[in-house]
């Protein structure tokens, strides 16, 4: 017998308007189950995979940010590159039935078949980090710049923060100083540079490239934190799924038919912003600027059409082409996404993922769970533990069929 709950629980009162829903006619029992908890993909079976999905709309569980921890031993941080993009290790994960082979990147072709789109996102790392002084005083502070509003204002991240508040002048060197204008949401300045000459080129000399706080060890060669196929100048931090390519692996995915696709979106605060808040879904994301060309949408497009694979090198990929699915299709143009995915969101457009093993409680292990189950995600992050992955920007790879 199964006891009405006290209605003041809403997860209980979910279980209880599931266990109802099981006793009507034609449902299908078994999918039933498989949805059962929030943190599970619903399959596809018609009118059950309907009730399960309006039932959860209706009443939507509270997510949790701790829900999405993992533990990772501090060595499993990797600090620096392989020596090799190709040769770095991937965990294959089939969502069909759950299985897991331990491959190298190099085998990522094995994979893929003729008539798959590889959409990678071909954003351009920019030395984002500045140091430089508060005028007057001698304390050493940091800007990491986010995002361009126009020629000489930008939104950007400041170090020690309660210290640069608006009217606060920065000096960088000669070359180079700036005002802080205002204080944003989330902590955001605005900041107005002063400078001669082109600014790019100064910045290029002055600033730094903008490693992740968990990566200590100096990088030798900047180049490795780019993408070898990175283009449009304008990112804070790298797509870095795309790393493991090389330009003769690309070629030999390209020779056998797979279509690669090329799409834009600059890496602001939304990527690697911690969630602060005990309840995802009060978490909101930092809008980043996306760009997808009309050929790029029209490729993808014809794909979803023809029921061919959409395969997302990268969070980011996955956030344009999602971002972009209106009215059925991929729009082509440009704009700015504030989109969190996270468990209960129905993919559009992505049916296979390529990404890097990403930080306990952080967005994007939420969109990696929404894509194959929380707790499919999280036991394949503890098999990676166990067999000693590398992990975060500079670590191996998965590939979630």
């Amino acid at each position: 017998m199964f006891v009405k709950p006290y209605s003041g629980n809403i997860k209980w009162q979910f279980q209880y308007r599931m266990h109802r829903l099981s006793l009507q006619p034609g449902v299908d029992k078994l999918a039933l189950r498989g949805a059962f908890r929030y943190n599970t993909s619903v399959s596809d079976s018609g009118n059950t995979s309907e009730m399960v999905r309006n039932l959860r709309r209706k009443w939507r569980l509270r997510m949790r940010t701790s829900d999405f921890y993992y533990d990772l031993p501090k060595e499993l941080i990797a600090q620096t590159p392989v020596a090799e993009r190709d040769h770095s290790r991937m965990l294959v994960y089939s969502r069909q039935n759950g299985e897991m082979m331990h491959k190298h990147f190099y085998d990522l072709p094995d994979f893929l078949v003729k008539g798959d789109v590889l959409v990678i996102n071909n954003t351009k790392v920019i030395p984002a980090r500045l140091i430089g002084t508060r005028r007057g005083h001698l304390g050493v502070v940091e800007v990491l710049l986010l995002k361009r509003v126009d020629y000489t204002h930008w939104e950007a991240i400041v170090r020690p923060a309660k210290k640069l508040k608006p009217d606060t002048l920065i000096d960088f060197g000669e070359e180079l100083s700036a005002k802080i204008l205002r204080v944003g949401e989330n902590g955001i300045r605005i900041i107005e540079f002063c400078f001669e000459g082109i600014f790019e080129d100064i910045l290029s000399k002055l600033g730094a490239m903008p490693l992740p706080p968990y990566i200590t060890e100096i990088l030798e060669d900047k180049s490795r934190y780019q993408t070898v196929y990175c283009k449009t100048e304008g990112s804070a931090a790298a797509p870095t799924a795309g790393f493991h390519f090389t330009p003769d692996l690309l070629e030999k995915i390209k020779a056998m038919g797979v279509e690669v696709v090329e799409v834009l979106l600059h890496v602001g605060l939304s990527t690697f912003r911690p969630v602060k808040a005990e309840n995802i879904e009060d978490h909101k994301m930092h809008n980043e600027y996306y760009e997808i060309g009309k050929q790029a949408a029209e490729r993808i497009n014809a794909a979803l059409k023809e029921c061919r694979r959409v395969i997302c090198v990268g969070t980011t990929s996955v956030r344009t082409v999602e971002s972009a699915y209106m009215d059925g299709e991929v729009k082509s143009g440009s704009g700015n996404t504030e989109i969190f995915i996270y468990p209960s969101y129905e993919f559009k457009v992505v049916k296979a993922l390529i990404t890097n093993f990403h930080l306990p409680e952080s967005t994007l292990i939420m969109l990696v769970s929404a894509f194959m189950g929380r707790d499919n995600a999280l036991r394949m992050y503890d098999t990676a533990v166990s067999e000693k992955y590398r992990f975060f920007s500079f670590g191996d790879a998965t590939l979630i069929l």
